[in-house]
């Protein structure tokens, strides 16, 4: 049995930290385990500007402890009225190092979002030419569409004809949650790619309905049947290259989670790197964890692999029910239980 994994320092592809207090909560979390993020762009108001975007990134960069060596990557929020040119400016000037694309009404803060992808023409043309990437939150927010059915309705209905009109458009489907997305980013060509978070390798969504309603295993996309999980699973332990780390971690304070209309979204940043290790460890490829959460990310962006390393000893830890900082209290992935492996960095 493996009792120590070192691989390369790796990177998250997908973190939300929020704003203000929630912000110097959690940032530590993210920072203590990952050398980059790509950092969502949904707050209050969402990040549109080149200078909404600097003022994020130095807000951040205050937040983090002292001694912390992470480097932010800032997302523009695309909007129907987005501007091609406010966008291309932003990525030449090192800003946004991707856009993002929420159809209206999808998920936490995403108001503003897109109401149809044809209004976004001419941003996804000059997105296209510059070789800047898309990250899609991949559902339809039809009120017709079974929220089970939201992923799957959305590639056949928008992502499919997108990948068709803009053949070199450099495309993330982030936090695949079906078989049909794994299905269709594998049989894509090198220009597709998807994240994978931890608890979409681990839950399926009868976690939601254990013993009543459990509102910290709710998350968007929702976790879906088991056949799902397993087809998500096999995808990223496959080793194949488009497919990479994105936690998604998403915190909420205790009383937006457990409410009567509660938030989607969860906190798994606190113990991110363990619970993908015994996702791999479990399947007998822990040697292809270092690619996943190491390599592919950054090869599909065109950004220079991490020099330093971290390690990861096997060694239970019990995970803390509620996670204190200051007055901020959020419930972590994993709360109450154990896993298998601890995090040395």
């Amino acid at each position: 049995m493996t009792t120590q994994i070192t691989i390369r320092r790796p990177d998250d592809w997908h973190v939300h930290l929020r704003d203000g207090e929630m912000l110097e909560a959690v940032v530590g979390y993210t920072a203590r385990q990952f050398a980059r993020a790509i950092v969502m762009p949904n707050l209050t108001p969402p990040v549109i500007t080149v200078a909404a975007g600097e003022d994020y990134r130095k807000r951040i960069l205050k937040a983090l402890p002292a001694g912390a060596d992470f480097t932010p990557l800032m997302v523009g929020y695309l909007t129907d009225d987005a501007d091609p040119a406010e966008i291309a400016r932003g990525h030449e000037q090192g800003v946004f190092t991707a856009c993002k694309l929420y159809p209206a009404h999808a998920t936490t803060n995403s108001a503003h979002g897109v109401t149809d992808i044809r209004k976004l023409t001419g941003v996804l043309e000059t997105m296209q030419r510059i070789g800047m990437p898309l990250l899609i939150h991949g559902e339809v927010t039809d009120r017709d569409v079974d929220i089970f059915d939201r992923e799957a309705v959305f590639i056949e209905r928008v992502l499919a004809p997108l990948v068709r009109d803009y053949p070199a458009l450099k495309i993330v489907l982030e936090h695949i949650t079906t078989s049909e997305a794994v299905d269709f980013v594998a049989g894509s060509g090198p220009q597709i790619a998807a994240t994978i978070t931890p608890q979409h390798m681990i839950i399926n969504r009868n976690a939601i309905f254990d013993g009543g309603i459990r509102p910290h295993a709710y998350c968007l996309p929702i976790a879906k049947r088991e056949q799902h999980r397993l087809a998500v699973r096999k995808a990223g332990v496959s080793g194949s290259p488009k497919f990479f780390l994105g936690t998604d971690s998403a915190p909420h304070m205790i009383g937006r989670k457990e409410a009567a209309c509660g938030c989607a979204g969860i906190f798994n940043a606190p113990y991110a790197l363990e619970s993908y290790a015994q996702v791999f460890e479990e399947e007998g490829v822990l040697d292809r964890l270092e690619g996943f959460a190491s390599e592919h990310g950054p090869n599909f962006y065109g950004l220079p692999l991490n020099e330093g390393t971290v390690t990861l000893t096997r060694e239970d830890v019990v995970v803390p029910e509620v996670i204190v900082e200051g007055e901020i209290r959020v419930v972590p992935f994993h709360a109450g239980e154990t896993v298998r492996w601890r995090f040395d960095g």
